[in-house]
């Protein structure tokens, strides 16, 4: 509801449950609607398929997945270190809309039936300070669009921060916080 009131007329843009797997599907024609379709009605599917849509540029936005080739899982140590490369700023979106939300961030590798992570630590810890910068900085113009629409309308606002810092200690500690140094 949120993201359809700020995006249908704007953007041309909807949100819309899927089944099995997220897609973006652009426009067609010039009154058509894009559709970010999350998967399973998956409230962490929808959040992460709109930060994809939130960093994709205009071009982008004109083609199907954003023209990305997306290798499932199952995926050897080089698709994975690659994969896990271009996930950091969709992640650390996904997871100040998770906080604004109110609702529980989990990192995903994504890989399950192939090496599983090629560096989970670094992974963490890049995802962290991605959304460390995003929340000190402003986030990209529509991602921060939607961000301060979700704290709004979750009353997060004022805890935000605050939060923020809470789950960053869970999903990605520091030296300072963990005792344990953090490898590159």
């Amino acid at each position: 509801m949120l993201f359809n009131d700020l995006f249908r007329e704007t953007y041309r843009t909807v949100l819309v449950k899927g089944s099995d797997e997220p897609e973006y599907v652009p426009a067609r024609g010039a009154e058509g609607l894009a559709q970010v379709i999350f998967a399973h009605g998956y409230y962490a599917s929808a959040l992460h398929e709109i930060s994809h849509w939130c960093i994709a540029g205009e071009y982008r936005r004109t083609l199907h997945d954003y023209g990305y080739w997306y290798c499932p899982d199952g995926r050897t140590l080089q698709q994975q270190e690659a994969f896990e490369q271009v996930e950091v700023r969709p992640q650390a979106i996904e997871w100040l809309f998770s906080v604004a939300a109110g609702t529980r961030f989990h990192i995903s590798v994504d890989n399950l039936s192939g090496v599983g992570a090629a560096n989970e630590k670094r992974f963490r810890y890049n995802v962290r300070k991605q959304a460390g910068e995003y929340l000190e900085r402003r986030l990209p113009p529509r991602a921060q669009v939607f961000f301060d629409s979700l704290a709004t309308f979750y009353g997060t606002g004022e805890t935000l921060e605050e939060r923020w810092h809470e789950d960053a200690r869970r999903i990605a500690p520091i030296y300072s916080e963990s005792g344990h140094s953090q490898e590159n």
